[in-house]
């Protein structure tokens, strides 16, 4: 039986790494390599880093703060990569297969997937084939309606698919993706938990592992992911900035509670 893995996800935004909060507002936490080290000395499972950023501007316009970074995307991945002891997801702008290829040979194992599978679902099969299904991972935001629907959302979260979150699964699983991220709009960063319904419906839906994200507010909201909501991984963000030695706490949390994870 496979174990569950337990992965940081951290947000990039114009180069920063950022807190967010329902996709809309994103605080400034400081430089993204940096946290690279805390993680190796957590030893946590995998690391997933996706760049939210609007265009190339890595500058936050803020000359008083004095926070050195590199200069583009690349660049960071490159300096990450180069102390990152564990498998390294890459995800965000990504349009083109030379955009995927720049981002594996500067160290990422895998690459999310998200505004270009939507618009062109073929990306999805051409790239699975050509780099292997285990490195592209498909990113799935959705929205809970008011009346209980889901709703896939793409483009930062802000423009309607009109696709349900559950036959979306099925189509990139059949297109040849090799795992599903689903992050909950409404729940990111409001630390209440995780959508277990919505993790559910999608985990027992496909047959690739399902990564969830969004809401993770105390530890045993990671234990609920994996029996309540059915989740192959459970991912966060915010509260791996916020507790100290978050990620082995987390972990000991599992393995308290029964779960299958790594010793």
């Amino acid at each position: 039986m496979l174990k569950k893995r337990l992965i940081p996800c951290l947000f990039l935004k114009n180069g920063f790494l950022v807190r967010s909060e329902q996709f809309k507002t994103h605080q400034l936490l400081g430089n993204a390599i940096h946290q690279v080290e805390r993680f190796n000395a957590w030893d946590v499972d995998e690391l997933i880093y996706i760049d939210i950023s609007e265009n190339d501007q890595y500058d936050i316009r803020r000359d008083d703060l004095k926070v050195k970074n590199e200069t583009n995307v690349l660049n960071i991945l490159e300096a990450i990569s180069k102390t990152c002891f564990m498998p390294l997801t890459f995800g965000g702008r990504i349009r083109t297969m030379q955009d995927i290829q720049d981002r594996i040979s500067r160290g990422a194992d895998k690459v999310t997937l998200n505004t270009i599978a939507i618009d062109n679902p073929a990306f999805i099969t051409e790239s699975a084939k050509y780099f292997g299904s285990q490195a592209i991972i498909v990113s799935i935001d959705v929205k809970r309606h008011a009346d209980g629907r889901y709703e896939v959302y793409y483009r930062h979260g802000q423009t309607p698919t009109g696709k349900h979150p559950v036959d979306w699964a099925k189509a990139v699983e059949r297109l040849g993706a090799g795992e599903i991220f689903l992050n909950s709009i409404d729940r990111d960063g409001m630390a209440t938990g995780y959508d277990l319904s919505l993790i559910r419906s999608v985990a027992d839906a496909v047959n690739i592992p399902v990564i969830a994200c969004g809401g993770v507010g105390r530890f045993p909201h990671f234990a609920e992911g994996i029996q309540e909501g059915h989740a192959d991984a459970v991912a966060a963000g915010n509260i791996f900035h916020f507790t100290e030695l978050s990620a082995k706490q987390a972990r000991k949390s599992l393995i308290r509670l029964g779960m299958n994870v790594r010793q």
